[in-house]
């Protein structure tokens, strides 16, 4: 473990290889899983705000759920999270042309449509926050749908921090990236010492 701040990292971050490899995993993380993305208190009002914008390319079943119960339900955990379509596809999850599933809310944030670009736990995966009082645990969340991603960044040797840099910016700003690679760079050294 590092600490930078107020964040404890696990050094899988550090270590493990991950680059999202989708014509392999075919964005199955949008699928599968035990329950919807994890929300922060603010996004479940972004996703209300950006629905309008997104409706059109949403699925009939998503809408449907959407219009029954909301954009966000709480989970087993007491967590708000997406809401799903059928206990499986997060709503805001559509399918494209090749087969692979997309998100709607980053496809119109792309197009210029809305400024929020997807709720940062999707961003940030395969990284997961915990939060206790003064202090976020920063780990890396080990799924066998991403097995292929897992490969892939090993084989172009790019780990899970250099990946995720663009959402670990969004999260924690630049300064805590910057530190977070000297910290990658010392532990590297190290290891080669």
């Amino acid at each position: 473990m590092l600490q930078i701040d107020d964040t404890v990292i696990s050094l899988d971050l550090l270590d493990e290889w991950f680059v999202c490899n989708l014509q392999a995993c075919k964005g199955i993380c949008c699928v599968e899983g035990d329950a919807g993305a994890p929300l922060e208190q603010d996004e479940i009002e972004k996703l209300k705000k950006v629905l309008p914008h997104v409706w059109k390319d949403l699925s009939k079943a998503s809408r449907k759920v959407i219009e029954k119960q909301g954009v966000y339900y709480i989970d087993d955990d007491g967590e708000a999270v997406t809401s799903l379509v059928g206990h499986k596809e997060c709503v805001f999850a559509y399918k494209g042309k090749e087969g692979v599933w997309k998100c709607a809310i980053e496809k119109a944030y792309r197009e210029g449509r809305i400024n929020f670009y997807k709720p940062i736990s999707c961003h940030l995966y395969p990284v997961r926050l915990q939060k206790y009082k003064g202090l976020t645990a920063v780990n890396v969340h080990k799924w066998n749908v991403c097995d292929c991603a897992r490969t892939n960044g090993r084989t172009l040797n790019i780990p899970v921090y250099k990946f995720l840099k663009e959402s670990l910016i969004r999260q924690f700003g630049t300064e805590w990236y910057e530190q977070l690679e000297i910290a990658a760079s010392q532990l590297k050294a190290n290891k080669l010492s």
